[in-house]
């Protein structure tokens, strides 16, 4: 169990519905939730069916026919609302994963991003509501948080929109919430597999993009317990953020392959040099929940308690340049040895 394992896990008899369920999120919640709870019904929703048919195999191996029992697997794409609604009926919890995530393809092919990560959420919304869902959280990321690059951009939109869809539930009664974290160790488009593959392939070089670049960094059980622990906590119209440690890019490498010469290449369109989840304009609004900080919503036109917690010091910003926490190159090699393979490489869930 992770530093934000929940102490309790209220999933037993519920419906459960994954968008981008075929993701590197969504595969590692779906075998977590069936390891520690018992839910009536587990529906993974992506529209890529090779994916689907690979995962249906990897969970009958691993779980058995009870398990699988459970579990749903439906086409679509969150572009589609109708799809959408048809998929929700009897849906008692919602994750929302899935996502257009790749900053340069997202600066090439802006309204595909928009359609998927703005109005997709828009799509999500409504067809919770016509369902009458009781919780719903959706992922961020830290590149929400002031953003420079679209794909940023769209997932603040997101990130709005899911906060102000509490507003709208009126007698429905159903709670928006969304987490936002860092880079996920060993994911899909993170850079420590990118190094590994090159490393793999004798590489006598690895490029990185500035000496003085620096992330957070979260693994991908740390994030499902995350929002797993999340859902237990939520009010309707939080943003929920870990406390988690930073690293600079350069040390990653070195770490892996020390070795190995650095070539620095520039930063990429869309980058920046460090990310924030907390500015200091929403830590106003922000309070200290211990493990993790919960960013409440600044108006609430429901009915809701405030999350009791520290209220932050004037000027505070969460950072990665400026972290309390940091992890050693050792420190990441253990993260990336320990249980946190790299998914499958094929095309971004939605």
């Amino acid at each position: 169990m992770g530093r934000f394992a929940p102490t309790t896990l209220d999933l037993d008899g519920k419906v459960i519905f994954v968008t981008g369920g075929t993701g590197s999120f969504g595969r590692r919640f779906v075998e977590t939730v069936l390891t520690r709870a018992d839910p009536r019904k587990l529906i993974v929703y992506s529209r890529d069916e090779l994916k689907q048919s690979e995962m249906q195999q990897d969970l009958a191996e691993k779980f058995g026919p009870e398990k699988m029992a459970r579990m749903r697997f439906f086409l679509g794409d969150v572009r589609d609302r109708e799809r959408l609604s048809l998929a929700m009926r009897g849906v008692d919890v919602v994750i929302h994963a899935a996502a257009l995530k790749q900053v340069p393809a997202a600066e090439y092919n802006p309204s595909e991003c928009i359609h998927t990560n703005v109005l997709g959420a828009e799509n999500v919304v409504w067809a919770c509501l016509q369902n009458r869902v009781k919780q719903v959280i959706a992922l961020s990321t830290d590149k929400a948080c002031n953003p420079i690059n679209l794909y940023g951009a769209t997932k603040l939109a997101s990130d709005k929109t899911f906060v102000a869809a509490n507003n709208l539930s009126g007698d429905i009664g159903t709670r928006f919430a969304v987490v936002r974290y860092g880079n996920v160790v060993g994911s899909r488009g993170s850079v420590a597999p990118f190094f590994q593959r090159l490393i793999a392939k004798g590489a006598a070089e690895l490029p990185i993009t500035d000496p003085r670049m620096t992330r957070f960094w979260i693994t991908l059980n740390q994030g499902v317990d995350f929002v797993l622990s999340s859902l237990s906590l939520m009010r309707g119209g939080e943003i929920f953020v870990p406390k988690i440690p930073s690293m600079k890019v350069v040390d990653l490498a070195t770490a892996m392959a020390p070795e190995a010469q650095l070539k620095t290449v520039g930063i990429r369109p869309g980058e920046k040099l460090h990310e924030m989840m907390i500015s200091a304009d929403d830590a106003r609004s922000t309070v200290d929940l211990g493990d993790r900080y919960a960013i409440e919503p600044v108006f609430a036109e429901y009915t809701r308690e405030p999350l009791q917690g520290a209220r932050l010091p004037e000027d505070f910003s969460y950072a990665s340049d400026t972290n309390d926490e940091w992890l050693t190159g050792s420190d990441l090699l253990g993260l990336l040895s320990d249980g946190e393979p790299a998914p499958r490489r094929r095309a971004t869930d939605a």
